[in-house]
Order: structure tokens, then C-alpha cells, then sequence
């Protein structure tokens, strides 16, 4: 399973806001300025942000920026698959490959908040016959676990 690891280049963050922008235009959407910096944030943040922290550094380059306006944000991001929701620690990371191929699993370190993007299709099956052996039917394609990265398990 490949790891899809976060790229901090000026030039890499302009180029998935570009790909965030094309996607919500064909999909009927706007990625207005808000959501465009909430992104952005998030794509220069190594890993993952709670949305009081995010809010913090928000308000940095849109000082009235408020909880309400900031969670709005999240949720529209969240359902264009531009970031993801990790409730294992109650936080938003970036998706460091949107307009790509779905990701089956997403390892959170619950420690630090860094995020492993994994994809394994075959995985995704196994896992959906199972939950329709017990009678339910997948409603995500993601699958959340939690973890300690390396450099946490050395601490």
C-alpha cells in the first residue's frame, strides 16, 4: 500500500488549489476566497489541525473570521473530498491528492496528527463484505485508524 506523504512547495500548493478550484467548477461549486484559505492552511499545515487551531491561524489573514464561517467551510471541503474529517482526534487534515483515487484507509497519529493517505481496493472489498455479512452497508470509503507514527513511538 502506498504512502501518500504531504508536499510543502509553494508551487505544489498553488497547483491543488488549481485542481480544488477546477473540481468545484465542475461540480457546480465555488471555492470561495474562505474556503480557498481554509485549504490553504491546511495544505501548508503538516498534518492536521483542530478547527480552534485552524481558526487561530486564520485569523492571521481574515481577522473576523468566525467558528460558524470556519465549520461551514470544513463540511463544504470535507463533501468535495478536499480534506478529510479524522474523528479520531477530532481534527481536519488536507487530502494530499484530491481529484485522485479514493483512499481506503487513513492512519492518524493520535499523538501528533500526522495523517497517512493508504489506498488498497482489495482491502476496501473485504472490509465491505464483511460489514454486509453483519447486515449494514458502507456509507464512506474511508476507513480511520489510529496509530503512533515513528517519530512519536521514538518519544
Amino acid at each position: 500500500m502506498p504512502t501518500k506523504v504531504h508536499s510543502h512547495s509553494h508551487a505544489e500548493i498553488a497547483a491543488r488549489l488549481d485542481t480544488a478550484d477546477r473540481l468545484c467548477a465542475r461540480r457546480g461549486s465555488r471555492l470561495t476566497p474562505l474556503r480557498r484559505l481554509v485549504l490553504e492552511t491546511l495544505l501548508r499545515h503538516h498534518g492536521s489541525l483542530k478547527a480552534y487551531e485552524l481558526l487561530d491561524a486564520l485569523r492571521a489573514a481574515q481577522p473576523g473570521a468566525a467558528p460558524p464561517t470556519v465549520y461551514r467551510a470544513l463540511d463544504f471541503l470535507t463533501e468535495q473530498g478536499l480534506i478529510h474529517r479524522l474523528d479520531a482526534i477530532n481534527a481536519w487534515s488536507a487530502c494530499t491528492d484530491a481529484g485522485g483515487q479514493p483512499h481506503d484507509v487513513l492512519v492518524v497519529c493520535t499523538r501528533c496528527g500526522s495523517v497517512a493517505e493508504l489506498s488498497d481496493p482489495d482491502l476496501g472489498r473485504r472490509l465491505a463484505a464483511c460489514v454486509a455479512q453483519a447486515g449494514f452497508a458502507l456509507n464512506g470509503q474511508e476507513t480511520e485508524l489510529r496509530a503512533l507514527c515513528s517519530r512519536c513511538r521514538q518519544d
